[in-house]
Parts: C-alpha cells; sequence; structure tokens
C-alpha cells in the first residue's frame, strides 16, 4: 500500500504551486502523523476535502498572496452552508451604500415578523453566531439576483445564491416587504423582489449519498442538491480577500463600501460570542471559528483574532478564515470544507462533526499556523 506522503504527492500534482513538492505546505501539514489528520486523509473519498492555504507577504506597498491548493475544484460540488451569510453582508453593506434614506442603524422588521432589528445587529449576528434568521432578512432585502450580481460584479465567482436558510419559505424566488422606521413618526414599505426562477447546477458530486430522510421516512437513492446555493472554495477566499486587504486589488474589483463600512464589517467578523452579550458556557469564543480552537471550548488567546465564516449543514463543514497573530506578527488565510456523513444517509442529524471534522479543521489550522511561525517573510 503507498504511503500517505505518496498519494498526498500525486493528488497535489493538479493543484497550483505544485513544482516543489517536497516544500509544499500542505503537503507537509497533511502528512502528519496527528489522528485528528491522518483519520480523514487515510479515507479521503468519502470526506471530500477541498482546501486553499493563503500566504501573505509584504512588499513595499504591495500585499503578495500565494496559494497553495489540495483537491480544490469548482466543479466538485459541496454544500457551503453558512458561508453564504458573508456574500449576503458585504451586498447589504453596498446597497445600503446607495441609498440616502437608510443606513447600518436602520431599523426594519419583514411583514409578517415580529422581529425589529437593524442591519448592524443583523450583520452582528451572521457573524457572532451564524444567526440563520438575520441573514434571511438581509436576502429579504437584497433578493438573490441582486445580492449574486453585486458580489459577481466584485470579482468573485462562481457563486449562485438561490435560497434562505432554515425557512418555510427558502426556495421562494420572490422576497417578502420589508418595513423601514425612517424616523420616530414615519415608515417605509419597500417592494417584493421577483427573482429569476432556479435551475439545476450541472456539477460532480451533485448528488449525494446513499438516502435520506424525507417527511420522516427514509428514502433510498443519492440527495440531489442541484437547487442548492453553490459557493466554492475559489470564491470564497476571493471574496475574503477583497474584504480584509481591499487596497490589494484595482477599483472594479473592489466592493464599494464606505471607510465606516469597511472598519464594521472587520470587527463584526472577528468579535466572539461573549464580546456581544451571548452567554460564554452555551457561545464560547471559538463557536463559530473552526480553525486552531474549534475543538476546545477554552478562551481563546487575546493576540489572535480570526475573521471568518463557518458553515456546518448536511454533514459539511466549511470555514473561510483570515487569522492574525499580532503578539508574532503572523497572518495567513485559510479556507476549507470536508464532509463527515459515514452512513451515507442525509437528513439524519448523524453526522460526525465533533468527532472527526472539527477536530480535523482545528488540527490543519493549528499545524498550518506553527509553520507560519517558522515561515521566512
Amino acid at each position: 500500500m503507498r504511503s500517505r506522503l505518496g498519494i498526498l504527492s500525486l493528488l497535489v500534482l493538479g493543484t497550483s504551486c505544485s513544482k516543489n513538492l517536497p516544500t509544499d505546505p500542505l503537503i507537509q501539514v497533511l502528512s502528519s502523523e496527528n489522528a485528528k489528520i491522518s483519520r480523514v486523509m487515510d479515507n479521503l473519498e468519502a470526506h471530500e476535502v477541498q482546501i486553499r492555504y493563503t500566504q501573505i507577504d509584504r512588499r513595499n506597498d504591495s500585499i503578495i498572496f500565494t496559494d497553495y491548493d489540495f483537491q480544490v475544484d469548482k466543479s466538485n460540488y459541496f454544500y457551503p452552508a453558512s458561508t453564504v451569510k458573508f456574500p449576503a453582508a458585504v451586498a447589504t453593506l453596498e446597497k445600503l451604500n446607495e441609498l440616502d434614506s437608510l443606513s447600518l442603524n436602520t431599523q426594519f422588521f419583514v411583514e409578517g415578523d415580529s422581529v425589529n432589528t437593524t442591519f448592524a445587529k443583523a450583520i452582528s449576528e451572521i457573524f457572532a453566531v451564524s444567526d440563520n434568521a438575520a441573514n434571511n432578512r438581509l436576502i429579504e432585502f437584497l433578493g438573490q439576483d441582486d445580492l449574486n450580481e453585486r458580489i459577481q460584479r466584485g470579482g468573485v465567482s462562481p457563486i449562485r445564491i438561490t435560497h434562505r436558510l432554515s425557512t418555510d419559505n427558502a426556495d421562494d424566488v420572490t422576497t417578502k416587504p420589508l418595513v423601514f422606521y425612517l424616523n420616530d413618526s414615519t415608515t417605509s414599505l419597500s417592494k417584493p423582489i421577483i427573482n429569476s426562477p432556479i435551475k439545476p447546477l450541472v456539477l460532480n458530486r451533485v448528488k449525494k449519498g446513499k438516502g435520506f430522510i424525507s417527511d420522516e421516512s427514509l428514502q433510498m437513492g443519492p440527495f440531489d442538491f442541484s437547487l442548492k446555493n453553490y459557493y466554492p472554495i475559489e470564491a470564497q477566499t476571493a471574496l475574503l480577500k477583497r474584504i480584509i486587504f481591499p487596497e490589494a486589488f484595482p477599483r472594479e474589483q473592489r466592493f464599494n463600501l464606505s471607510e465606516s463600512q469597511q472598519e464594521f464589517v472587520l470587527a463584526a467578523m472577528h468579535t466572539l460570542p461573549p464580546q456581544l452579550g451571548y452567554d460564554p458556557d452555551e457561545f464560547y469564543d471559538s463557536y463559530v471559528k473552526f480553525f486552531m480552537f474549534g475543538d476546545s471550548t477554552e478562551p481563546m488567546p487575546k493576540h489572535i483574532k480570526i475573521y471568518n465564516k463557518v458553515g456546518y449543514a448536511y454533514g459539511t463543514l466549511t470555514d473561510c478564515a483570515y487569522i492574525k497573530d499580532t503578539k508574532n506578527n503572523v497572518d495567513f488565510m485559510l479556507t476549507a470544507t470536508i464532509l463527515v456523513n459515514s452512513d451515507g444517509i442525509f437528513n439524519d442529524d448523524a453526522y460526525e462533526y465533533d468527532e472527526v471534522g472539527i477536530p480535523f479543521l482545528a488540527q490543519l489550522g493549528r499545524e498550518l499556523y506553527e509553520y507560519e511561525l517558522s515561515r521566512k517573510r
């Protein structure tokens, strides 16, 4: 049987930056004997792992990105889950910047919803605890077509967001009206937005598993994701780069965010749940920070900030993160996804998130962080 390193060497031949295999940091890390990594790498086909690790270097006033890929392929589908909330937040900020009557602090509610909120609160909830309802309110504000078009105009593709998350009207192509409070005595009602019909995705691995639960009964046959959201690794990393380092891109590939909006979204991305008043026992520091700390409920070190968005659903865990160590002057980006569904049945809530998936992502982050500490810049 071939060694894990040999298998990795063959797999990485199709990735970027593979010309010097012995020094490829992803090969080094993924060849680790640590059980949290090795048990996944010994069963790669089942886990559908995709990883992009981005080194960040600075030369004069320039930011230089070097991407290392492992099995990254936009034609191989994975369910992005809550990672799609990141583009929804960015598109919302851009749209607000174009409307004189609305701002981050405008109060609003969705028609038929009893919850009053603000755009600032919704975006903060999206990053701090990955709130589904907050995301869905932004979808009603934007509409799916406008959301996708805004992100693509910024040079981020492919992306296709078609549905809301965990709600009865998830697939509705018509948005609900929003009621805005413009001042103490005036309200404004937005018009519904009619979006394009959802077309099936034509991708590899868009049908997964051997069965699924529907209407509380087991249906045999693969689960079809072809009408679901699509947001591959390349697009996730591209958006992260543009938000963390907008100055590294020409103006036509930047999002139209004001300086205050830029500061707001960066703060939201790294703010920990207890800092927003959430119960630290339930919403601990790493509640939605999988890399490095995801397998621990202990407080995160103050000198490490993680600007990220995770997703987990249908047995798929994904994290897209910019990791910054202010004490040791280290920063890098990491985006990865893993499927943990050993029984091949979807919608049965029997996924190995805590046993396999999160430990793998946490250890992956730790080993790349250790690599970065010793890397010459």
